[in-house]
């Protein structure tokens, strides 16, 4: 079974880790790359989504770390 989604979100003017569904971030960066190489890290372990948001909270990207959910296009 598939982790959590992992969202890479604007936080106290950093960035913060935060799975699915959870108030608290699982971590807190100073820049959006430093956030998406940890939550990427996490997605992977856990074998679930990367949803990367803009500033405005907006999503601007995702990143499938599942098995066959997102199967890749093409």
């Amino acid at each position: 079974m598939a982790g959590k989604n992992q969202h890479v979100v604007p936080h106290n003017g950093g960035w913060a880790v935060k799975g699915e569904g959870n108030s608290r971030a699982t971590s807190v960066h100073g820049t959006q790359k430093q956030a998406i190489d940890a939550g990427r890290r996490v997605a992977e372990n856990q074998g679930s989504e990367l949803v990367i948001h803009r500033p405005d909270g907006r999503i601007r990207d995702k990143d499938s770390h599942g098995s066959d959910t997102f199967p890749p296009k093409g």
